[in-house]
């Protein structure tokens, strides 16, 4: 059955983490050009779906558990059954293909690429192309992953190409990422907050994203040193609580004055309050630093093995496919900086050096506090 070319009813499926969610508001804005009648819902994990609060593409927000149980499947499952015309699977996961099957019987969806965006050996691409197979028999149309290469962003317009007539319409006109609306912060920091402040977000999901403790406290007591107050962001995660505390133990009493912990106290609306009102952002390769981004302040990102290809802070407005090179020490295209670490191996999309979890980056370790200090002198030189 061919897909329809305007569907009325669209369901969007993102079944990761909140950064994964937040990339898609450009393929719905984009949606919403396409079929300004239809109805677009949104399907995501409980907890995730904040990045979306506010957003005036999205009709229905519905929420599922990381790890339902048969009643929850159930009724997710009666609650979805053929009400759709067209379900649009951002990420490649089983799971997400089931939920578009149950919801449409027409989808279009994205589908993994190589582990390490290379073809491997034939047997590798065999292997690869058995995976992958079913999903591509259930779709219309697929877009691969490409993760050296490919824009996330990028990858999740390509799931329109073929509702234009020609491929490359999909990319016409600036290309925004749509933050939350925001929402009041809590008295107990908005009573603080100085006029000028920056915001530092130290903490990444996995150890080998992070950039070392010691420099840290170099960067901070360097923007205290500035006259600027710094606000140290974090999830409510136990390591990043933890990573937060361990910085501000390193300040002299007198810079810890102008410092105040924000960990675990702000919703993502809340978040996207502090952002806006901030001269700057520094953060590691996490969620909160696409959402900074998105926020339209100037943007510091420190990237280890990840390729900025590919899962870079998207400069709002950019009107192309692709705004960063794969490897350079210093790149800025809008309002975000991508800095790198130095090493002919960098990015090399592992998990760190021994490829694990808790693995460090020598490309992160090796990325010294000046490296940082003259992007944000500049970042803060060109938004004056």
């Amino acid at each position: 059955m061919p897909t329809p070319t305007k569907p009325k009813k669209v369901l969007f499926i993102a079944t990761r983490q909140i950064g994964d969610v937040l990339v898609t508001t450009p393929l719905i804005a984009k949606a919403r050009e396409l079929w300004p009648d239809a109805q677009l819902d949104f399907l995501g994990y409980q907890g995730k779906l904040e990045m979306l609060k506010g957003n005036p593409d999205i009709d229905q927000l519905i929420e599922t558990s990381n790890r339902p149980k048969f009643g929850e499947y159930l009724r997710l499952f009666l609650r979805l059954f053929q009400r759709y015309d067209l379900a649009v699977v951002t990420q490649p996961s089983d799971r997400a293909y089931f939920y578009g099957l149950v919801a449409a019987r027409n989808r279009v969806g994205v589908i993994s690429g190589h582990p390490q965006g290379e073809q491997g050996s034939p047997a590798q691409q065999k292997k690869h192309a058995r995976q992958n197979a079913w999903k591509k028999a259930l779709c219309s149309h697929t877009v691969d992953i490409d993760y050296f290469s490919q824009h996330v962003i990028a990858e999740k317009l390509r799931l329109l190409e073929s509702f234009y007539p020609q491929a490359a319409d999909v990319f016409s006109g600036p290309i925004v990422v749509i933050p939350p609306a925001g929402e009041p912060l809590p008295p107990a920091i908005s009573r603080q907050l100085n006029s000028h402040y920056v915001v530092v977000h130290a903490g990444p999901l996995t150890a080998y994203k992070r950039w070392p403790l010691a420099y840290w406290q170099q960067l901070v007591t360097w923007l205290v040193n500035q006259g600027w107050q710094v606000i140290l962001s974090a999830s409510p995660a136990k390591q990043d609580l933890q990573l937060n505390r361990d910085i501000v133990s390193l300040l002299d009493d007198t810079t810890r004055e102008q410092v105040i912990d924000a960990a675990g106290q702000l919703s993502i609306p809340q978040a996207s309050t502090l952002l806006r009102g901030a001269l700057v952002y520094i953060g590691v390769d996490t969620s909160i630093t696409h959402l900074a981004a998105a926020c339209n302040i100037p943007t510091i990102a420190l990237f280890g093995p990840t390729p900025p290809t590919n899962f870079g802070p998207w400069p709002n407005g950019f009107a192309d496919k692709q705004p960063y090179v794969l490897c350079a020490r210093s790149q800025t295209v809008g309002n975000v900086t991508i800095l790198q670490g130095p090493g002919e191996c960098v990015p090399c999309r592992k998990a760190g050096c021994e490829d694990r979890s808790d693995s460090p980056s020598a490309c992160l370790d090796l990325m010294e506090p000046n490296q940082v200090i003259t992007a944000v002198q500049e970042a803060v030189q060109r938004a004056t």
